[in-house]
This record gives structure tokens, sequence and C-alpha cells, in this order.
């Protein structure tokens, strides 16, 4: 997730890190998501590699019945060592599992979103956002939660992203993937198709632009970044054939970001 304001007190916990020496690796915090997801099972043999475990210092927040249910069935031994949730949480090395056994009754039969599914997954997103803000982690990595079962449980949030940028009050919040060569910034989430046209505008367009351009330099140490826009509309509108979005938003986004300095080409067709 791209922010403005990015957690100052998570960032300078990691560089003060570095700058003592400390070649132990960063403390990253792991949310389980719903009990009744594959959370469980996509963190057991992630964290299974040795290698990624000696990289960094891992806590993971969840039911321990069910990560262990999913390191049985996935034939994982245990790395790890519990400890309650409720208990400080220190870690030298290795992988913690802060256990909040209040929820063990969601067990690892359960495979639909539920009331009891959308309570644990945000008391695990809690109790790791409160870590991320003193300090007690220096990153935070989301396991899927069910959106279904935080409806129910009467969290009015679309998912992870905008339930963080409104905890760390960040009001300019953008998506991004990365994955090889490929950095992909949305302009939009969570959004329903045949409504986004009431929402579409220059400022949509130029946002994720903005932000991506200050990852690219800061995250990445790219001095001067490229940005692609994909267009809209099939074949990007083709000269106004399928749509004017093109030209009527996207292109003066576009404009907007080269007059603060960004290198931007588009819009293209998405496929190119």
């Amino acid at each position: 997730m791209l922010g403005k304001r990015p957690s100052s007190v998570a960032t300078a916990s990691l560089q003060e890190q570095r700058a003592n020496g400390d070649a132990r690796g960063p403390v990253i915090g792991i949310t389980m998501g719903d009990p009744a997801g594959i959370g469980a099972e996509v963190t057991v043999k992630a964290l299974a590699d040795p290698d990624l475990r000696h990289r960094a210092r891992f806590i993971i927040y969840g039911t321990h019945e069910t990560f262990s249910y999913a390191a049985d069935a996935a034939e994982v031994s245990p790395y790890w060592f519990r400890a309650p949730h409720d208990q400080p949480r220190r870690i030298e090395s290795g992988v913690l599992f802060a256990d909040f056994d209040e929820f063990s009754t969601i067990g690892p039969d359960i495979r639909r979103p539920s009331v009891e599914g959308g309570h644990a997954s945000m008391r695990f997103l809690e109790d790791a956002v409160e870590d991320l803000k003193s300090g007690g982690i220096d990153a935070l990595v989301t396991a899927p939660i069910s959106k279904t079962s935080w409806r129910m449980a009467g969290y009015d949030y679309p998912g992870h992203t905008e339930f963080l940028a409104h905890r760390f009050r960040t009001p300019q919040v953008t998506m991004m993937f990365v994955g090889g060569p490929l950095r992909v910034a949305l302009a939009s989430i969570h959004e329903p198709l045949f409504e986004l046209r009431n929402r579409f505008t220059i400022g949509h367009v130029f946002q994720p632009i903005d932000l991506l351009h200050q990852a690219l330099k800061e995250w990445f140490g790219i001095g001067s970044p490229r940005i692609g826009v994909a267009g809209l509309n099939p074949h990007a509108s083709e000269g106004g054939q399928f749509g004017d979005e093109e030209t009527r938003i996207i292109e003066p986004a576009i404009a907007v970001a080269r007059g603060h300095g960004c290198r931007v080409e588009g819009p293209v067709p998405a496929d190119t």
C-alpha cells in the first residue's frame, strides 16, 4: 500500500536497528487472516523455507490450533514457538506465534464466512497495527481476510487497505502490486465497476501516478522512473471511438503529473 504518511515509528525502528548493527534482521508481523480461509496454510508454507526465516524475525497473529492443523495437513514440522497474545512479545530470533486462544472455538472444519471469523481476523489485525505503531514490529504482512465475515461482524471496511488508511490517518492511499520487474499501482480498488464512472476523476488518476513516482524513487532507488498509464477503454478508446475517458480524464491527469516532474507515458491500451 502506498501512502503519503507512512508510519514514522516503524521506519525509525528499522533505521535504528540497522544503525546499531543488529544482524538479526527486522521484525515482520504477519496476521493470519480469517481462520476459515487460506491464511494459515499460506503462512505455514511460506515460513517453512529456512532461508526466508533467516532473513528476519517473525511474529504471527492468529489462532494456534488452526495454524497447527494447517501445518499437519501440509506435513510441515513446527518451526515456531507459541505464546499467549496478551503476554509481552519479545523475539530474538525465529518465529513467534501470538496465540489468540479465545477464538479457538473456530475450528479448522469451518470453511465459510462467519461473525466469529470476522471478529477474530480484526483482532489479529488491530493488535498487529498497535505493535507497528509502537515499534514492536517493523513491517506488516496480512494474510487474506473474508470481506463477508467483516461485514457480518459489523466492520465497515471493504478491505485491509481502507482499514490501514483509516488507522494511520492517511488521506492518500494507493494499492500497488510488485512481482518481478512489474510495479503496478491501481487507480481504483474495491469499487463496483458500474459505479466507477461517477468516481473516475482527474485526481483519481493523478494520485496513483504521484505516489508510484515517489515510491519508485524512495523505496526502489530508481532515480528517474518511467511510468506508463493504462487506458480505461478497449484500445485506449482508439481516438474516441470507444469512450472519451482517455481524453477527458486520463490525459489531463498525465499532464498534471508531468507538471510535477513525473516521466509519464500514455494512455496506452492495458494489454501493452
